[in-house]
């Protein structure tokens, strides 16, 4: 005989396991500075992305199951290419893909046995700060307009707690940095140390003419680690970097 389970039961084993899943990996944090909006993870892999590129406006964080949420990507890249062509670049947004990623992941909820083990962030970043857009895309389909900043992972709630209290939406792109790297740091309760090789980093950087989404690593992602690190021993603001665009280092 089969056994019954009632639905409010099944839901919640997913939801478990999901989680579950997402905690056993590290956290990612995603937030607005100065000059546009920072997208930062906790990856020693160089080749295996948690950030990534949708649009000319529009980029990609994720936390879980690589092949899942690179599933997703792909998925919102072609979306948005065959919208561009067929209509204008324009009429590609940030909330058009969050609101496909969300009905995605609902209907994998609540159909498939076996949840996918997924949390992402779609963000837009706008001609003016005010007009900056990060959507937070959870397991079951639920889908945050987030405000200034988020996190998301196994302990996103410690990490976003942590940029609470150190964010800034008009700080140079060295102090943000510096405040997602000291929250990321800070994921478990526990201190640790990141360091560069630790990182992966990257930028929707609103000065930049039309595609404004730029890696950032090597030298210049250094540079802007020891001026964070200089700016919050000295209690203050830490220097501006420049602009990403202008180091040959980035991507």
């Amino acid at each position: 005989m089969p056994f019954y389970v009632a639905p409010e039961q099944q839901m919640k084993d997913k939801a478990d396991y999901a989680r579950k899943g997402i905690a056993r990996g590290r956290s990612a944090v995603v937030l607005q500075y100065e000059g546009g909006i920072l997208m930062v993870a906790d990856n020693v892999s160089r080749t295996l992305h948690k950030i990534s590129e949708l649009y000319d406006r529009i980029g990609f964080a994720a936390v879980g199951r690589y092949p899942e949420f690179e599933n997703l990507r792909l998925m919102g890249v072609r979306f948005a290419d065959v919208r561009g062509y067929q209509y204008d670049r324009r009429d590609v947004s940030g909330r058009q893909l969050a609101n496909i990623y969300a009905q995605t992941l609902g209907t994998v909820f609540s159909e498939s046995l076996k949840p996918w083990e997924v949390e992402i962030v779609v963000a837009e970043v706008g001609d003016t700060p005010d007009e900056d857009e990060i959507y937070r895309i959870t397991f079951d389909g639920s889908i945050v307009d987030e405000q200034g900043f988020v996190a998301v992972g196994g302990s996103s709630e410690h990490v976003s707690g942590v940029l609470k209290d150190r964010f800034a939406a008009d700080a140079p792109l060295s102090a943000a940095l510096n405040t997602a790297t000291h929250a990321l740091a800070r994921e478990n309760g526990e201190e640790r140390e990141l360091e560069a090789a630790n990182l992966e980093v990257a930028v929707l950087e609103r000065a930049r003419e039309h595609r404004k989404f730029r890696r950032i690593h090597g030298a210049r992602l250094n540079r802007l680690i020891e001026e964070g690190k200089a700016g919050n021993a000295a209690g203050g603001t830490a220097p501006a970097g420049g602009s990403a665009a202008a180091d040959g280092d980035d991507e």
